[in-house]
């Protein structure tokens, strides 16, 4: 069973995925469950249009972008090895802008 979760981008970090802020994602069905870890590279290579290094460094987010979890910081919530659950909410904040 796929996995409906919704993801949004804001602070200038929308500019990656066509300027689109809110997205509702039907993740496919895997063996592991889905944590944020997985997540993350699922939106690179499926939403990033450009330069998809000015929202990933490594396995993780770039320095400057905010993630919450259901409106707490994903710091609390275990960062990268979150379990997705169904209908959560992931929000991704860019706190850097250009001067």
């Amino acid at each position: 069973m796929a996995l409906s979760i919704t993801v949004e981008f804001s602070g200038g970090a929308e500019l990656l995925c066509g300027n689109v802020k809110k997205h509702s994602l039907n993740l496919p069905k895997q063996e592991h469950k889905w944590k944020i870890r997985d997540l993350l590279v699922w939106i690179r290579d499926n939403m990033i249009q450009e330069r998809p290094e000015l929202f990933m460094q490594g396995d993780t987010v770039r320095p400057g972008i905010l993630v919450l979890i259901n409106e707490a910081d994903w710091e609390l919530m275990g960062e990268l090895e979150y379990e997705l659950e169904e209908n959560d909410r992931i929000v991704f904040i860019s706190t850097l802008h250009g001067g």
